[in-house]
């Protein structure tokens, strides 16, 4: 590199050595072959200075040969480039291949402040500062960098800024001659355009060290957020790859990508899945957003969910540009979120037990007295002589009516309390919303509590968990009696209603005349063991609001008009998306999977 840039400076590289031409013509002759001959040599330096630059040589490298080049051109002198560092600011040292290091190690980390040296000056200033003598100039005579550069037989010293295209000063270029001098119009001249090759060096390392530093802060960040980015193009199947992608799916860096390797990666249970969605990408052209599983060499299952923006190329070819995401992680935590929740649920059920025993016993009663009696009078109807047999008949029949009303109580009894997963099923809201109130109409009658139940006649059948919606309207029930456990000015109404909504969704309110609710507990009342009650869990409606928003709904409370509070959840008729929907611990759509309810 050096030897090259030498013999393009080389004056005697010439067909005709420079002095011979000079002795065989006149003086204005031999001044313009002069100027001609150093035209050409500093052509042929800049040159090859910007070929270093465009070969992607460093930038130290290129510093350094531009200061060679100059001291060739003007051998008296020796030259340094100075880089700035403005969030000091500070010098920095660029190049300097003919100063010792005593010279220019002060130098590294130096304030830029115009007291320092000519070098500030011209950077603070933006513009040539020239000091021909040092030890005359009244600026400088006196201080440390005087003293600094004698000692270094220099004498004078030419500072110019090097700007950028906007302006911004990213350095200083310095020339320092032995004696008491003044640069010449064609050295000036030289000065300008080494100094705009070393703008031109700067800022391209500048540019591709910030390129470089993004690279490494995007590689970081996908890396850390289980990232991988991708670009394919449609109509030949090109497929580029992050460094994060292709360690998601677990291939070497830099492996030939084919949709075909890649569908080998796929859980067998999501191939076709896969398939028809790249299959989709490619006619429709729409962007795409989905999940999907694969299967790693070692036989364990990774998630991931992939988006990706479609655009179009200059070329007119379709691209897509996407990222996909490693979220096995986050589906296990949420599966076994799910399962504790399931737990909480069956939890939450059981504790209810307790309160419901007094309902239990009056609901089950009653159809066993019934039992009782009338077994004891078909016995004295089949001792009568003669037998009473057609009475006899009639009362072994109100004794089965009163044998399958006792069933009934322990089959609803059954269903609310056991522990199991279940999937949704088409379901009777009305009908489920009869039978809490069944249920729960001795425990209301002991509280005054007086029911009005408006159940709309044009209900639909909803895709749900029946056991799970009960839980939440018995919670909400059972909130609404506590509330109104105080009120002795006023009939201690709860109002039910079930009714369609915009959306294909319907909505379940309870109603009650209660204390009504504190504007202040409004954003936490559904929070996990927030509650209000001297012997509540505070869990009641946190699992509610979990259970509604696992199908896919909202719960939600206002205030009334008057006194008093309503509780209302709204759920689409079928979870959005789906042909069926189960909630149990160990499928995809547990994420978020539903718990139990009990009153706060």
């Amino acid at each position: 590199m050096d030897n090259d840039l030498s013999h393009a400076i080389d004056p005697h590289s010439s067909s005709l050595p420079l002095d011979g031409l000079l002795r065989k013509v006149g003086t204005h002759d031999r001044l313009v072959v002069a100027d001609r001959e150093w035209a050409r040599i500093q052509l042929a330096g800049e040159n090859r200075l910007l070929e270093m630059i465009a070969s992607g040589d460093s930038l130290r490298d290129v510093l350094d040969a531009l200061c060679n080049f100059v001291e060739k051109m003007s051998p008296e002198c020796s030259c340094g480039v100075y880089l700035i560092d403005w969030s000091g600011p500070t010098f920095q040292l660029g190049a300097a291949p003919s100063l010792p290091d005593s010279y220019t190690e002060p130098i590294e980390g130096l304030p830029v402040r115009c007291e320092i040296a000519p070098c500030a000056v011209a950077a603070l200033l933006k513009k040539q500062v020239i000091s021909a003598d040092l030890r005359s100039d009244p600026l400088w005579q006196s201080t440390p960098y005087c003293a600094h550069v004698v000692a270094h037989g220099l004498r004078s010293v030419w500072s110019t800024p090097i700007s950028s295209r906007s302006g911004q000063v990213l350095g200083t270029f310095a020339i320092y001659h032995r004696n008491p001098a003044l640069p010449s119009g064609r050295l000036q001249d030289l000065i300008a355009q080494v100094t705009h090759i070393a703008s031109i060096a700067i800022e391209r390392a500048q540019a591709e060290a910030r390129l470089k530093r993004n690279e490494i802060l995007l590689a970081e960040g996908q890396r850390l957020s289980s990232t991988g980015t991708f670009w394919w193009r449609v109509a030949t199947d090109d497929v580029q790859w992050s460094d994060e992608s292709f360690r998601i799916y677990e291939f070497d860096s830099g492996t030939s990508l084919t949709f075909e390797l890649l569908a080998s990666r796929v859980h067998p249970d999501d191939a076709s899945f896969f398939m028809a969605q790249v299959q989709e990408a490619r006619l429709s052209g729409n962007d795409f957003d989905f999940e999907y599983r694969l299967t790693m060499p070692n036989g364990s299952t990774k998630y991931v969910h992939v988006v990706a923006h479609a655009t179009c190329a200059p070329e007119g070819h379709r691209e897509y540009i996407g990222a996909l995401q490693d979220v096995t992680e986050r589906r296990l935590s949420e599966e076994a979120l799910g399962k504790l929740r399931s737990e909480l649920a069956h939890v939450a059920r059981v504790a209810s037990l307790g309160a419901l025993t007094a309902s239990v016993a009056h609901e089950v009663n009653q159809p066993l007295s019934g039992i009782i009696t009338n077994a004891s009078t078909c016995l004295r109807m089949l001792a009568s002589d003669p037998p009473n047999v057609e009475g006899a008949r009639e009362t072994a029949r109100r004794t089965i009516r009163d044998a399958n009303r006792a069933s009934d109580v322990i089959t609803r009894l059954r269903a609310l309390f056991e522990k199991k997963s279940i999937v949704a099923e088409p379901m009777d809201l009305n009908e489920a919303t009869r039978e809490v109130l069944a249920l729960s109409s001795s425990e209301l009658h002991r509280g005054r509590v007086v029911v009005h139940a408006d159940l709309s006649d044009d209900m639909p059948v909803v895709v749900a968990d029946r056991v799970q919606l009960q839980q939440v309207i018995l919670n909400l029930i059972r909130n609404a009696a506590d509330a109104m456990s105080g009120v002795e000015d006023r009939s201690r109404l709860l109002t039910i209603r079930t009714e369609r909504e915009e959306g294909d969704c319907v909505r379940v309110s309870v109603r009650d005349v209660g204390v009504g609710m504190n504007p202040d507990d409004a954003d936490r009342m559904f929070d996990a063991f927030f509650t209000t009650k001297a012997d509540g869990m505070g869990m009641g409606l946190s699992v509610s609001r979990s259970i509604i928003q696992n199908h896919r709904g909202r719960l939600w409370a206002t205030p009334n008009d008057g006194p008093g509070t309503t509780f209302a959840f709204s759920i689409p008729r079928r979870p959005v998306g789906t042909a069926s929907f189960s909630i149990s611990g160990g499928t995809h759509a547990s994420a978020a999977s539903a718990t139990g309810a009990r009153s706060v």
